[in-house]
């Protein structure tokens, strides 16, 4: 089964666009070591809940944008070997040295997926 890599991130509105061309150049360094697909998505409907909420988890400001990521690989073997690559990859160190958000903020965690349609 597919295994998916995912992350949930805050990012200021006004360092929004210098997320997403880091996120583009990213999507490539994945995709060219052999990730299935790279998905980054902006929250546009994740209301602040009362007790839990993706603006919660991630502790987002008001002027900052709640994203959502995620990557999926043949197998956690794969991702294990491409995400070894990508981070030796001169590209990624590159975009890490100066991330537009509050890194101990972010979420990510490995999933083997048990439903796939």
């Amino acid at each position: 089964m597919t295994y998916v890599d995912g992350f949930l991130l805050a990012v200021p509105k006004a360092r929004l666009e210098e997320y997403k061309e880091i996120a583009r150049k990213a999507s490539k360094v994945w995709m060219e070591h052999g990730a299935l697909s790279y998905i980054e998505a902006s929250g546009e409907d994740v209301p602040y809940g009362e007790l839990t909420s993706f603006p919660r988890a991630v502790q987002a400001k008001d002027d900052e944008i709640v994203i959502f990521a995620h990557i999926t690989y043949k197998s956690r073997s794969e991702r294990d070997r491409i995400l070894k690559l990508v981070m030796q990859d001169p590209r990624m160190k590159a975009e890490m040295s100066n991330m537009p958000f509050d890194g101990k903020r972010m979420i990510f965690g490995g999933f083997e997926a048990f439903v796939e349609v």
